[in-house]
């Protein structure tokens, strides 16, 4: 129980530093905006403040997958768009509601469609109502939502799939999945690190990550779109999905023989590095899970 509610503080000030570190990162040097071609229309942006974002260049419109953390980096991006097409920006699909996702919808166009899950747009509701720091204005909120594990869609004549299978790195995670293109763009359910991230201050979920992972394994695609670092194998994929089941399964096991958080890191070789000045904190996948595993 000590260990629980010790866990319960921590997260809660992880999350109020992870606001603050993640304000911080966006003020710090960053990298030049890159767009680069997958194909079949279809790009992804490396740099610039925030995730990794996509665009997809339709019959008569472009569509944007996620909108970085500023208005200027989203503008930024809309200026690189349009030396590639003059089409115009009609549409943006976010796959969760982390700031450095959506905050940039400011610099997109007052017409912009936005389409997200409902979870996320309840998500970016609450941060508005916090202050709204951690959200772009209401006027970008998500004015199409989807409530579904599969909604098929052809948007401006491309076909794309959004995939909601339940609560993982969020509890409004969509990933957008391209069939003719074998292209899924995953947000921060796939990253570059060895284990997942989840926010358990918006409902995020080990067991749901591991669910949501294994039906983007399942899809014919052979390209996946980080929300940050490079571009990931379906190989890379599946080596993230093992370590995930393993580490979750021994945490599991440990707990049923009523191990402490601290016994349990001990028992997995984690020793916690010291935080790096201006980077964001968050909860280890372990601590994470233990307090899935453990909560009344």
């Amino acid at each position: 129980m000590a260990d629980r509610k010790s866990f319960v503080a921590v997260l809660g000030t992880l999350t109020c530093l992870s606001a603050l570190a993640s304000l911080a990162v966006a003020q710090q040097p960053i990298a030049p905006l890159v767009v680069k071609p997958l194909k079949g229309g279809v790009y992804w942006t490396a740099g610039g403040a925030g995730g990794n974002t996509g665009f997809i260049i339709g019959q008569n419109s472009v569509t944007v997958i996620d909108a970085k953390t500023t208005p200027e980096s989203a503008k930024e991006m809309l200026a690189e768009i349009a030396k590639i097409t003059p089409k115009p920006v009609k549409t943006v699909i976010l796959t969760h509601s982390d700031l450095d996702h959506v905050n940039g919808l400011a610099g997109f166009p007052k017409d912009v469609k936005v389409i997200a899950h409902e979870n996320n747009k309840k998500e970016q509701e609450v941060a508005l109502k916090a202050g709204g720091v951690r959200a772009p204005p209401a006027d970008y909120l998500p004015a199409q939502v989807t409530t579904k594990e599969r909604e098929n869609l052809t948007i401006d004549g491309v076909r794309l799939t959004l995939i909601h299978v339940g609560p993982a790195h969020t509890s409004g995670d969509l990933a957008i999945y391209l069939p003719s293109q074998k292209i899924v763009f995953g947000g921060d359910l796939i990253l570059n690190r060895p284990e997942p991230l989840l926010h358990p201050e918006k409902n995020s979920s080990s067991e749901g990550w591991i669910r949501f992972v294994k039906t983007l394994v399942a899809l014919d695609a052979d390209t996946f779109v980080a929300g940050h670092g490079d571009l990931q194998t379906k190989a890379d994929v599946q080596t993230k999905l093992k370590v995930a089941e393993e580490k979750r399964a021994k945490v599991k096991a440990m707990v049923a023989e009523g191990k402490s958080l601290d016994d349990i890191k001990k028992s997995l070789g984690e020793v916690s590095a010291p935080a790096q000045p201006g980077a964001p904190q968050f909860a280890s996948f372990t601590e994470v899970v233990y307090q899935e595993l453990t909560k009344k």
